[in-house]
């Protein structure tokens, strides 16, 4: 709402400047170049006239009637409203005409008694005012009033365009928001209740590690229900999400499976929207392992300057072939889709491919 009210005041300021300069304009003409005061009054009973003009259709013709697709009714109300105020006008001229009759002679200059004789361009003098007439201000009447009903209409049509993609903007942030939110709550669930279990079975084992998995866990809930609620991060919290992420999971992995991790260790910083890369991860972990046959999972990011390549591979076992088939239309893979879409239009290149033994996932980002 209070940005509203500012972008409602600033539009009032920008009118009330122009008209300030427009109606400051013949003051400066009147002391430069010695104008009559019946200029300045009949300037400014033009301008009022041509001020409501813009300002009924702007304010009013325009959203009732163009915006809501009469535009018919529109077209017959503007022109309504410039023959009706062409009376008010040519009424408006008839009066100064009557106050000031002499103001349609020629111009009363001081001359000379040889400028009589030869007349030529005055001397100095003040310049007498001389009222349009009656042909000449019905034709500048009705191109003036013309060019102000069309310049209103673009006007308010542009204004509307303006808000109308702001209001795309806003949505487009919203649904980015909410498919963040949905990510979380599905990548959280399944995967803290397991982690848990993991910890539970260390616990006799090794009281050591399992401490260092329950502040590692601690450190993931934190950056999913804190670091990121912000809808951007930065590429070292996100890459150190996925290093914890990695070695949570390494706890279900057994001898069988063969796990490669190169995420880099130095590169410039970025800011980044979280939670992109995390569900190729969690894909892999899920449907890549077999506790029966030999395994692989293979995880590594490039960082160039402004480019990203992150790659994900894992094997592909006979008995998860149904599971495998849903992967590349899985929920949680669509949800990085839609976003990468909205977050990097064109700016982004991801390529799923599955082949017998191997499941492979390549995504390319430009953050410039």
């Amino acid at each position: 709402m209070k940005k509203e009210t500012r972008e409602i005041l600033f539009k009032v300021i920008l009118h009330m400047l122009a008209w300030a300069v427009l109606l400051g304009l013949p003051l400066y003409l009147m002391i430069r170049f010695e104008v009559k005061g019946g200029f300045l009054l009949t300037f400014y009973i033009i301008s009022l006239i041509n001020g409501l003009i813009f300002y009924i259709n702007y304010l009013i013709l325009v959203p009732r009637f163009f915006f809501r697709k009469r535009k018919y009714k529109y077209y017959l109300s503007a022109l309504v409203l410039i023959a009706c105020f062409y009376f008010v006008s040519d009424f408006s001229m008839k009066i100064l005409n009557g106050n000031e009759p002499e103001a349609r002679k020629t111009e009363t200059f001081d001359r000379s008694p040889d400028d009589k004789i030869n007349p030529g361009p005055p001397r100095g003098g003040p310049m007498a005012y001389r009222l349009p007439l009656r042909g000449s201000h019905f034709i500048g009447y009705f191109s003036t009033a013309v060019f102000l009903v069309f310049f209103s209409l673009g006007l308010k049509v542009l204004e509307r365009q303006s808000k109308i993609e702001k209001l795309q903007e806003e949505m487009e942030r919203e649904k980015l928001n909410s498919e963040l939110a949905f990510l979380k709550n599905q990548i959280s669930p399944h995967f803290f209740f397991n982690t848990l279990n993991n910890i539970y079975s260390l616990v006799s084992i090794s009281p050591e590690d399992s401490q260092n998995a329950i502040l590692r866990l601690s450190k993931l809930m934190r950056y999913l229900l804190y670091e990121s609620e912000q809808g951007n991060t930065m590429l070292s919290q996100e890459i150190d999400f996925m290093n914890n992420y990695i070695d949570l999971m390494k706890l279900r992995t057994s001898e069988k499976v063969s796990l490669g991790v190169r995420l880099p260790e130095k590169f410039e910083d970025r800011g980044i929207a979280p939670l992109l890369f995390v569900p190729f991860i969690e894909n892999a972990f899920k449907h890549g392992i077999s506790n029966r046959e030999k395994s692989f999972i293979d995880i590594s990011m490039e960082i160039y300057g402004d480019s990203i390549i992150f790659r994900c591979s894992n094997s592909v076992h006979t008995a998860r072939e149904s599971e495998t088939i849903g992967i590349k239309g899985g929920i949680g893979l669509e949800n990085v889709k839609k976003r990468l879409g909205l977050l990097f239009p064109g700016r982004h290149d991801l390529k799923i491919s599955k082949s017998e033994k191997q499941f492979d996932v390549i995504l390319r980002i430009n953050l410039s």
